[in-house]
């Protein structure tokens, strides 16, 4: 231990913001990404339509049987040959790292959210939806005003702690040599030869934000209990 230097890591700190910065984009677009998806999922899940609920269920099913890294790989390696062969140019269209990551997040994210959002209006009363059909709501409008927020407060803890697995999940980007906070902190400490100093520091940071995060969820938790606490 005494020959640990972290001095390595007060020189490569900005380097390391870079890549944490980029942690954090994941996270917001796959977060925002995939709460607007999912939310479209869960109202088609639930739909009278029989086409509609199928293919949303088949997208949702598929979605949450594969390993995230699986479907990293098949959008960087395979929608570049997809492109290419929809706009007949014959060859793959690079699409890049970045949207790679962002495309990624969003469709496997919205999986998750979608089944977290439909629990959330399936804990509405019907009733709620035959008072604002009272009121003169049109079903869109009955959605965003009345139904969604419920919705929403009712699953709130939920997404957070799915939200606090997308955070840790971006380490996985580092496949397609994607330069997230973890990816940074492994060019770093292969460069130095100060892969323990690096690594301690990005678990330390990982553990940090996530326990944060843990917390809000119980106090979220707290806050949103009916009835009197145990």
């Amino acid at each position: 231990m005494s020959s640990l230097d972290f001095s390595v890591v007060l020189t490569a700190w900005p380097y390391l913001l870079q890549g944490f910065w980029f942690t954090v984009q994941i996270t917001l677009v796959g977060f925002v990404g995939g709460i607007v998806f999912g939310s479209l999922l869960a109202v088609a899940r639930l739909s009278p339509n029989r086409v509609i609920s199928t293919l949303a269920t088949g997208y949702v099913t598929i979605m949450r049987s594969l390993p995230l890294i699986l479907v990293i790989f098949w959008v960087f390696f395979l929608v570049p040959w997809a492109i290419g062969w929809i706009t007949g140019s014959g060859r793959p269209v690079p699409v890049g790292a970045s949207l790679t990551v962002f495309t990624t997040f969003v469709l496997f994210e919205a999986a998750y959210f979608s089944e977290i959002v439909r629990s959330g209006l399936r804990s509405i009363s019907p009733g709620q939806f035959s008072a604002s059909e009272a009121l003169g709501f049109s079903k869109l409008q009955s959605y965003a005003y009345i139904i969604f927020p419920q919705a929403m407060r009712n699953v709130l803890p939920i997404l957070v702690t799915q939200t606090i697995i997308l955070f840790q999940d971006t380490s996985l980007v580092y496949v397609i040599s994607a330069t997230d906070f973890l990816g940074a902190a492994t060019k770093i400490a292969q460069r130095d030869f100060r892969l323990v100093e690096m690594y301690l520091t990005v678990g330390v940071i990982y553990f940090v934000f996530c326990f944060a995060a843990s917390q809000l969820v119980k106090i979220l938790q707290d806050r949103l209990t009916y009835g009197v606490r145990p």
